[in-house]
């Protein structure tokens, strides 16, 4: 039996060995890296993407100019991180160590979410290895897991691999045109170090048989979570999230999309070489004429078999009829194909549409429109490769964006509402009415689709049109305040008024006038009164010299007074406040009445008069609010039972959930525990600046979150998306499971 430093010193030499690996490796992957981005270059020059020509030029230039700074980098912080470890604080923030939360900006949320996806990326590869390693190793170290900063984690390496690039002098944009490339390589490179260290503990007799069924998890419905289960987990270490994934392509957990595609793409590359001749490229393929006219038939066929069904019952659905209709045309189909490619592409189309129909969660009454969406989806993935290769193209997008918006409903239900129903309908016609145009006639239907959600939610969905009309209420009384807070604080500059005069106007007063606007318009009578007391005030508080000044500010302060507290009280201040607001103003006046300084000129306040009349035409600034339902009743002017803000709860997001919180898109479903309650909600609206968001329960009851309140919830694991992964991608995956069981299907 080992000793336990003898067990500490093989431990400390499987991570030495796995460094060494590393570095071993890193100058064949720079070398890759450099030739994938140069042979990208050449070969996307006719891509339907021009833009990205340039973008892999630029990135091909950079890295063979600083390839050696960050390879040199990723050296140096691996051997420095093997002896002394990485602390909690090192590498961690891309901001800078004393940056706070709240002032992290973009480009640091940027680089936190472009690191989980590598992270993620490597974990997809070489999760297995690490989950051997990692149990041997902590078995020599008696602990239950790896510290959180061990050197042997993914998001440790990732982060060095983002600061080393950072540190070289390396662009981001260059870093988010190479993922690909770098999430393939770093994985393979990963995986081998992981095998040579795991390799070498067996051969010291650690652990060479390791039962893994200790370490399988169950997730909260009772499904058994396993390797999925040790990717989500690092992207909780690199997120801080106590929740699962998300459905969101940005999204913690909604890296794994391109994990997902890269192992198709590796899938079909191995059953069928000339695959890849054209995919990463990114090149046009010409779809053979036989082909062509072949799943013009099809997509007739299909539409005859849907119009049978509708015939025959009230409702159109995806019956095993249909089905059996798909699998005869698929069959047809690859009889018509004329090159391994094409039959490759028919039989991939139609395993993502076989998970898609089959789809509990998708209403029956949805399900038969994306049955009729699988030829012409088949058409563009035939003629272009990039369907296969990456997750953004329209197409794809198309399908997860409807599926996202339906998916939350009733699953039996019959309808999803006449409005979204007919919106899916009219998309799906459209693209069949347009069968040559390819993917624009994806993307102009996507935009139509999210400009629909958008009006849909304002205006034809009853469970939201209140709820959107007050929450925008509250986002323009924000955007006003701060217009009239910026002005006045411009008017009163150098101008000889009292500074408790001052603090008023800019802390209460500014308030005032933003709600006036928001209620009766910034024309009203109503918001012309409050504006012409502010004008008093001002001239108020500034010194009075005569006696017939004097007598004047006493003859028209009372009623000032009393318009200021009914303004106040309008704008929901407290009376106890209000009495206070009123002997602080009541002391500056006196402190004015008396004073020897000089007065305002008459020129001066008839300009700063003439300025108060204008700020509408003023620009909005941006700056957070602390919101409460006491607000909402504020600017409804009524108990607004059906809207509810969220005013607690959840822990203090990081940079990257921040980030998400901005990207979660408007039709998407989420499950809430709020108030002792789980249930299922439906993002609703969105804020000009993505400060508010709006989220209806099946109910019809609304919950408005600012972001930082929303990012806390997605952070705790309180909002966790209803979908683990985007409808294409769960469908993908569901189809590389039966393509493993049987390779030879692609060309058969």
């Amino acid at each position: 039996m080992a000793t336990v430093g003898d067990q500490a010193s093989l431990a400390h030499q499987a991570r030495r060995l796995y460094t060494e690996e590393l570095v071993k490796g890193l100058p064949q992957l720079v070398t890759s890296v450099v030739a994938w981005a140069v042979a990208s270059d050449r070969a996307t020059t006719a891509a339907a993407d021009p833009g990205i020509v340039g973008r892999l030029r630029d990135a091909a230039v950079a890295l063979k100019a600083h390839g050696a700074a960050w390879h040199q980098g990723i050296v140096s912080a691996m051997q420095e991180a093997m002896r002394q470890g990485v602390p909690a604080s090192r590498r961690g923030d891309f901001g800078g160590p004393t940056k706070k939360l709240s002032l992290v900006d973009d480009e640091t949320m940027d680089r936190e979410i472009l690191t989980s996806r590598l992270a993620l990326a490597i974990m997809d590869r070489a999760g297995s290895e690490f989950n051997d390693l990692r149990t041997r190793v902590a078995l020599l170290e008696r602990r239950d897991e790896l510290d959180p900063h061990d050197l042997l984690r993914t998001h440790v390496l990732a982060r060095i691999v983002m600061q080393s690039w950072i540190d070289a002098g390396l662009e981001d944009k260059g870093l988010r045109d190479l993922q690909p490339v770098l999430h393939d390589e770093f994985g393979l490179l990963v995986q081998e170090a992981y095998h040579e260290a795991n390799s070498w503990l067996v051969s010291q007799r650690v652990l060479p048989d390791i039962d893994l069924r200790p370490l399988i998890r169950r997730s909260r419905g009772g499904a058994t979570t396993g390797y999925a289960g040790l990717v989500g987990d690092e992207t909780r270490m690199m997120t801080r999230s106590g929740g699962g994934g998300g459905s969101d392509v940005h999204g913690p957990g909604g890296d794994n999309a391109v994990a997902v595609m890269t192992r198709l793409n590796r899938m079909i590359e191995r059953q069928v070489p000339a695959f890849a001749e054209t995919a990463r490229a990114g090149q046009q393929r010409t779809v053979s004429p036989a082909l062509a006219a072949a799943i013009g038939q099809a997509q007739q066929g299909v539409q005859r078999r849907i119009e049978r069904n509708e015939a025959g019952s009230a409702t159109a659905t995806v019956s095993p009829q249909l089905l059996e209709e798909l699998n005869l045309r698929k069959q047809a189909l690859k009889r018509a194909a004329e090159t391994p490619v094409e039959r490759a592409t028919i039989e991939i189309v139609a395993l993502l549409f076989q998970s898609i129909l089959t789809e509990e969660r998708i209403p029956s009454a949805v399900r038969v429109w994306f049955a009729r969406l699988q030829m012409p989806v088949l058409r563009v993935a035939v003629g272009e490769p990039d369907f296969f290769a990456t997750i953004d193209h329209p197409a794809r997008r198309l399908i997860d964006r409807m599926g996202a918006c339906v998916m939350g409903f009733d699953a039996s239900a019959s309808a999803v509402g006449d409005a979204l129903e007919g919106e899916i309908k009219r998309v799906v016609q459209v693209v069949e009415a347009y069968p040559d145009t390819g993917r624009r006639v994806f993307q102009t239907v996507l935009t139509e689709f999210e400009r629909f959600l958008e009006h849909y939610f304002k205006s034809e969905n009853a469970a939201t049109k209140r709820g959107v009309s007050l929450a925008q209420q509250v986002e323009q009384r924000e955007t006003l305040a701060i217009q009239y807070t910026i002005e006045l604080r411009k008017m009163l500059n150098e101008v000889p008024v009292q500074e408790g005069v001052r603090q008023f106007l800019f802390q209460v007063w500014a308030d005032v006038l933003a709600l006036a606007a928001v209620r009766h318009g910034a024309q009203s009578d109503k918001t012309k009164a409050m504006r012409k007391a502010a004008t008093d005030l001002i001239w108020s508080a500034g010194a009075k010299v005569s006696r017939e000044e004097r007598a004047d500010v006493i003859r028209r302060l009372p009623p000032l007074l009393k318009q200021l507290r009914e303004g106040m009280e309008s704008a929901g201040v407290s009376a106890s406040k209000r009495d206070e607001h009123v002997r602080s103003l009541n002391d500056s006046l006196a402190a004015a009445f008396s004073a020897k300084a000089a007065a305002i000129p008459p020129e001066r306040f008839e300009e700063l008069r003439e300025r108060l009349e204008a700020l509408e035409e003023l620009l909005p600034d941006a700056s957070d609010v602390q919101l409460d339902q006491t607000l909402m009743l504020d600017i409804s002017g009524d108990d607004s039972g059906d809207l509810e803000v969220v005013g607690e709860g959840g822990s203090m997001p990081t940079p990257a959930m921040l980030s998400w919180a901005r990207e979660l898109q408007v039709g998407s479903w989420y499950m809430l525990e709020y108030n002792n309650r789980n249930e299922g909600v439906q993002l609703a609206w969105q804020g000009m600046r993505r400060h508010l968001s709006l989220f209806v329960t099946a109910s019809g009851r609304c919950l408005l979150f600012e972001q930082h309140r929303l990012a806390s919830f997605l952070q705790a694991g309180l909002l966790l998306p209803a979908q683990d992964e985007a409808l294409t991608v769960k469908a993908t995956r569901t189809a590389l499971a039966k393509l493993d069981n049987d390779p030879a299907r692609l060309l058969n």
